[in-house]
Formats: C-alpha cells, structure tokens, sequence
C-alpha cells in the first residue's frame, strides 16, 4: 500500500480516526481494531496525558487514513489500528513507535506494543525489530457475545432482591453515587475522594455516553451498588460494555450481571447484533461472551 506519513493534529483528525474505526469495522467477524466508543472514551479519560497526542503517527491513502499508532494514556504503552495487513506499514508504525511513543519505566525507556495473536507476521516483524513478546498476563482479550440468537440475552424483566432496583443514569444520573460505586467497585479502599468528582463528571460527559443506555442498580438506601457503562454504535450495530463496577459487599448476588444484560438488552432494541467487552472473565463468559480475539504486549527495551 502506498500510504503517506504525517503526524496527528488533534483539532482535526479525532473525528477522522473514529470514521476509520467506523468504516474499518467488520460485522459478524473479530474487530481487531478498536471500537469507536474506546477511542471517544480515551479522550474524556483524566487520566490520558494530553500533552503529547501529536506524536500519534498516522498513514493516509488516497485522502483517508489507513492506519494510526498512539497510546491510551501514556507515551509508551501503544496500540495500532490498521485498515489491512499490510507489512511495509506494519513495520513503519513499529520503527515510528520506537522513535516517537518511548516512555519511561523501572526497566528503563522503553516502547510497548499490543500486536494482534492471529497476526504472525506483524509478530514477525516485531521481533526483526527487537520486541520480545511478554506474558499472557499483560494481554488484552475481547470477547463477543451474537444478538441475533433470541436466547442470548433476557428478553423478559430482570429480577433483583427485594428492595433493589434497576434504573439508568437518565433516571437518576447522581454523580456521587457512581463515583462511590465505581471506587468502590475498582476495590479502592474508604469512601470515594471527593476531588476527584470533576474526573468523573468528565468520564461522563464524552458525547456519544448515553445515560438511558447506562446501567445501575439501586440499593434501598438509595445507594448505587452495580454499575455498566453500555455504549451503542448504531453504524456498525454494535453493543459496547465499559466500564462495570460492583460494590464488594453486593458481589455474587447477580447485580453485576443484571446491570450488564439489561444495558444490552437495551442496545439490541435499538439494533445492534453484537455485543463486544475487552475482558476473557468468567463473569462475562456466563453470560455466554466468548473470546473473539486476542493482543499480546511487546516490548522493545531502548
């Protein structure tokens, strides 16, 4: 592929990488690239160093981008999207992350990538440059769960303990109580610091979040115990999970999986025939998600 380099230039090309993720997208199949609503999440993350975005390295073909490498939330730690496999720009992306998205750890400087498992040329390419793969424990799965079988999901009213009760964010969007849910959901001890509520009201402000796709349910104190941030993608029809959060002292009695089904629930009447999640736990394999793909990390140590 003939594509050409320039670097990113936030103000115009963030909504030019999600239609990529849009358009790169392939229904019914892995989607090894990430899902718009990660990107749009990142962006609204406190915790994504915004000072160097314009280091991300992109590619364009014919006036569209074909491929990006960027990090998350820090320099060093990267991930690429790509249009196709295509191995000259593979390892141009890798030689750009080498010289441009290093970052510092305990090991020294060094630059992280996650590289498709299914990919063994990318991995070969990786390694030409220097990578070693790491272990399975710093990979990250994603698994899918199909829509379109009408016993995937509960099309009936979901049933809680006496007392509890599902509602959405639209019915009760209290940002204390998803902070005290999700910090302690996360498994941070104490009661949620109250500084930290403008990060969370910024988590909550991307523009495609919708609080009436966003689950909770509801203790009868009024105090929010689960919690999953659904996100639908009606061009790729396509149910997102993120984040989920279950207040220890309510784990095991099906809060978790009432909040998460019913947000999918949701998004299938809208449409969507897939519903994705970045995690192989047996929690979500319960509900009968299956891992559709894999990327492991790669390190190369400057």
């Amino acid at each position: 592929m003939n594509a050409s380099f320039r670097q990113y230039d936030h103000s115009k090309d963030y909504d030019a990488v999600g239609q990529f993720l849009l358009r790169t997208y392939g229904a019914g199949t892995p989607h090894r690239n990430w899902l718009h609503p990660r990107w749009e999440y990142m962006h609204y993350h406190p915790g994504l160093d915004a000072n160097h975005l314009g280091e991300f390295g992109v590619w364009e073909s014919a006036g569209e981008i074909t491929g990006i490498v960027h990090y998350e939330h820090r320099l060093g730690m990267n991930y690429v999207q790509l249009a196709d496999h295509d191995g000259s720009l593979q390892q141009a992306m890798l030689s750009y992350a080498v010289r441009h998205l290093a970052g510092d750890f305990k090991i020294g400087r060094a630059v992280h990538v996650y590289i498709d498992d299914a990919d063994e040329g990318f991995q070969q390419i990786a390694a030409s440059l220097g990578f070693e793969r790491l272990g399975p424990e710093f990979s990250e799965p994603t698994s899918m769960l199909s829509l379109e079988d009408p016993d995937a999901f509960p099309n009936e009213k979901i049933c809680l303990p006496k007392g509890f009760r599902l509602l959405s964010l639209a019915d009760d969007d209290d940002v204390g109580k998803v902070h005290r849910v999700m910090h302690r959901g996360f498994n941070h001890e104490g009661e949620a610091p109250e500084d930290e509520l403008d990060d969370r009201r910024k988590k909550l402000s991307a523009p495609n979040f919708r609080r009436d796709l966003t689950l909770v349910a509801e203790a009868p104190d009024g105090e929010f115990v689960s919690f999953a941030g659904t996100w639908y993608v009606p061009e790729n029809r396509v149910a997102y999970i993120e984040p989920v959060a279950t207040d220890p002292a309510y784990r095991r009695m099906g809060f978790g999986t009432a909040v998460v089904l019913e947000g999918i629930r949701r998004c299938s009447t809208l449409g969507a025939t897939v519903a994705h999640v970045g995690s192989d736990q047996l929690f979500y394999q319960s509900m009968g998600f299956r891992v559709s793909f894999r990327q492991s990390l790669w390190r190369k140590v400057l």
